[in-house]
C-alpha cells in the first residue's frame, strides 16, 4: 500500500473468525460486499472453510503479541469475536491477548473496534471470564479507540451440541436445576444486527445488549428439545439433571490444586447459575434504534425445528442411522 493511502471503510480483520458466532459474521460480512481478512491462529487442520468463502486468512496468536500488528496493516475495522479455548487459562487470551490487541490497534490507527462481552458482566465479579470481560471493556474505553461493546446472553448454535446431537446419538443430556434465565439469540441476527450497528455513526463508545425473544430455564430447554425429538424422530431422551450445588461443591474442591485452577475459573459459572439470574433484556429500544422488526429474529423454537428437519432429513437421504454426527447448520 502506497504510504498516505486511506485505508477503505470495507476492509475488515474477524479475529475468533473459526468460533460459532466469528463464522457467522465472517459469512455476514461477505455477504455484505466486505473485504474479509481472518485472524486464525497457526493450526494443523488449517481453516479453508474460511477461504473457500471468499476471506484472506492471516496467521497471528493473541498469546503471541508479536504477531498481531501484521495482521493489522491495511485494516479499517476490528471486530473481536475471540475467546481462550478451553484448555487454556482464561487469563492468556482473554485478558492478556485481548489487551495487547487492542493497544496494536490503537497504535495503528484502527478507525472501529467491535468488542462481544457477556451481559450483566460487570454484576458477577466472582466469576473470572465475566470480571475480565468488565476489565476488557473498561479498558477499551479507556483506550481511546472508536469501537461499539455488544453484550450477548446466549447462542442458539451453543445447544445443538449441548441438547440435540446427544439425543440424536442416543445418549444422555446432561442438565441442571438452575433457576436462572438465558435469553439465546441465534449468531446470524447477532452478526446482522452487529453490521448494521457498525454503520451507525451514532454508536461509536456505545455499549449494546443483544437478547433473544424469550428467556428459558434449562429445564425448560430439556423440554423443548425433547418434544421436538419424540415428535419428529420418534426417539427419547436420556436426562440427567446434576443439582447446582453439586457444581459449587465442586468448584469448591478444585481450587484446593493449583492444577485444577483453570477449573474451578470455569465452574465459577455455577455462581451465577443458582443466583435466580435472568440473562435478558427488552430490546423494542435496541430494535428501534437499528431499525430493525422484531418479527425478523429467530426464535428458539424455529431455530430447533429448522435443524431438526433439516439434520433428520439429510439422514433419511444418507439412509443413515441417526447416530450420525457433525451436521450443523
Amino acid at each position: 500500500m502506497v504510504p498516505g493511502t486511506p485505508v477503505r471503510p470495507t476492509s475488515i480483520l474477524v479475529v475468533g473468525a473459526t468460533g460459532t458466532l466469528g463464522r457467522q459474521v465472517v459469512r455476514r460480512a461477505l455477504d455484505e460486499g466486505y473485504d474479509v481478512r481472518c485472524l486464525v491462529r497457526p493450526r494443523p487442520i488449517p481453516a479453508d472453510f474460511l477461504r473457500d468463502w471468499g476471506a484472506t486468512i492471516v496467521n497471528g496468536d493473541l498469546s503471541k503479541p508479536e504477531t498481531i500488528p501484521a495482521t493489522l496493516v491495511g485494516v479499517h475495522t476490528v471486530i473481536d469475536c475471540a475467546t481462550g479455548r478451553p484448555e487454556e487459562p482464561i487469563r492468556t487470551v482473554d485478558w492478556e491477548g485481548k489487551v495487547a490487541l487492542i493497544q496494536c490497534a490503537k497504535a495503528m490507527g484502527i478507525q472501529k473496534y467491535v468488542f462481544f462481552s457477556i451481559h450483566d458482566c460487570d454484576k458477577h465479579p466472582e466469576v473470572p471470564l465475566m470480571e475480565i470481560k468488565r476489565c476488557t471493556e473498561r479498558f477499551l474505553q479507556d483506550s481511546g479507540l472508536n469501537h461499539i461493546t455488544i453484550r450477548l446472553c446466549g447462542f442458539m448454535q451453543g445447544l445443538i451440541g449441548q441438547y440435540a446431537v446427544p439425543i440424536l446419538e442416543e445418549k444422555s443430556v446432561w442438565g441442571t436445576d438452575a433457576p436462572t434465565r438465558i435469553a439465546y439469540m441465534d449468531t446470524q441476527d447477532i452478526a446482522r444486527l452487529t453490521f448494521i450497528a457498525l454503520r451507525n455513526e451514532t454508536l461509536e463508545k456505545k455499549l449494546l445488549t443483544f437478547s433473544g425473544p424469550r428467556a428459558w430455564t434449562t429445564q425448560e430447554l430439556l423440554f423443548q428439545v425433547i418434544t421436538l425429538c419424540e415428535r419428529l424422530a420418534g426417539q427419547d431422551a436420556n436426562v440427567t439433571t446434576v443439582p447446582v450445588a453439586v457444581l459449587k461443591f465442586t468448584r469448591q474442591l478444585t481450587r484446593f490444586f493449583q492444577w485444577t485452577n483453570d477449573v474451578a475459573d470455569r465452574l465459577a459459572f455455577s455462581e451465577v447459575l443458582s443466583s435466580n439470574t435472568v440473562f435478558s433484556v427488552p430490546m423494542a429500544e435496541t430494535f428501534s434504534l437499528l431499525g430493525v422488526d422484531p418479527k425478523d429474529i429467530v426464535t428458539l423454537e424455529k431455530y430447533l425445528q429448522e435443524y431438526f428437519t433439516n439434520i433428520l432429513t439429510k439422514l433419511k437421504d444418507l439412509k443413515a442411522q441417526s447416530k450420525q454426527t457433525d451436521f450443523y447448520i
